[in-house]
């Protein structure tokens, strides 16, 4: 039996080259309007991400629970709302709330239904619980390595980065990075989405891709230090569906007489739909436009309709020339 040598001139693939940011698939693909729009963004905090399953919210217990009660809720909610799960630890079972900027401390299972339909359904403060106001930047990073191995590897080396400029630059009691689950677009890693407050104290989440350790600095100098969007790298941002956009998207699916040519399936907010409405609003019916009357059609039907006239008129003139012949008769008969 011979022996197995084996290629030593041969140089192993690095994670990094295979996961990370020198994979071939970098910058490849279109980051802007990779964000469809949506008014609230809700992080559930739980656990660490090196513990998560590939769908953290099916885990059982209190994710599994919430995700139930939000999902079944959901189309009572006032604007179109994402649910995503972040680093939790000591904070296990706090809920928070952007653009709002509100923690709601501690929920445990009981908590979840009533949570949901005061707060997330009718907007009420919670008067079961504890809540309290956030302050400073907030920066989510997607590191669910058990979901995608990509943002298994980049997600991490992100979150170190940012701690050690946030720290060089002393602002670990303004900016706070956390880890959080799968948020779309696995091929755009490393992803992570900004919460931070613009000069008129504003907040909204903008969600960047293709993010490197490289990036990290300007993420702090120029997007939370100054509100400058990094637009190379931006997917979009938080934001409340301009008016008459359905109705624009509605227009899209009507043929010229303007009859609708598929009815317009109700979406769960936040989810990917079936066929006919799919991610993004996409459609993959084929529209279907009426046939055009044949002209052999058109021709028996132009026939059949004055062949009736023709039976109509006849009939009346017979009907006609009856009554003529009785006048006469009985005239006749008089005369005699």
């Amino acid at each position: 039996m011979g022996e197995v040598v084996e290629n030593i001139n041969a140089a192993p693939v690095s994670e990094d080259e295979l996961y990370g940011f020198k994979r071939q698939e970098m910058y490849s693909g279109t980051l802007a309007g990779s964000v469809a729009p949506y008014g609230r963004h809700v992080f559930l905090c739980y656990k660490s991400h090196e513990t998560w399953p590939p769908r953290v919210e099916s885990e059982e217990g209190f994710p599994q629970r919430f995700a139930k009660s939000f999902k079944d809720r959901r189309a009572g909610f006032p604007v179109e709302t994402k649910l995503t799960v972040c680093g939790g630890g000591e904070s296990d079972g706090d809920v928070l709330v952007f653009p709002d900027m509100i923690r709601y401390k501690a929920l445990k299972d009981t908590d979840v239904d009533a949570f949901v339909e005061d707060v997330l359904v009718n907007g009420k403060p919670w008067t079961s619980g504890i809540q309290e106001e956030l302050s400073g930047s907030f920066v989510f990073v997607c590191a669910h390595g058990s979901r995608d191995k990509r943002c298994g590897v980049c997600g991490p080396a992100l979150m170190e980065k940012f701690e050690q400029e946030i720290g060089s630059r002393g602002l670990s009691d303004q900016i706070f990075v956390k880890p959080c689950s799968h948020i779309g677009g696995h091929k755009y890693a490393g992803n992570l989405i900004v919460f931070s407050p613009d000069s008129a104290g504003n907040v909204s989440g903008h969600w960047y891709g293709y993010v490197t350790p490289d990036d990290v600095p300007a993420m702090l100098d120029q997007h939370i230090a100054k509100g400058e969007i990094i637009q190379n790298l931006s997917r979009g941002q938080m934001r409340l569906r301009p008016e008459g956009e359905e109705a624009e998207k509605e227009d899209e699916h009507k043929i010229p007489n303007g009859s609708s040519v598929v009815e317009r399936e109700s979406v769960e907010k936040g989810f990917t739909g079936g066929c006919c409405q799919g991610a993004s609003g996409v459609s993959c019916c084929q529209e279907q436009t009426p046939e055009p009357v044949k002209k052999e059609e058109s021709v028996k039907q132009n026939w059949f309709s004055w062949m009736e006239k023709e039976e109509v008129l006849l009939g009346a003139a017979a009907v006609g020339a009856i009554a003529a012949i009785a006048v006469a008769y009985s005239i006749y008969r008089r005369s005699g």
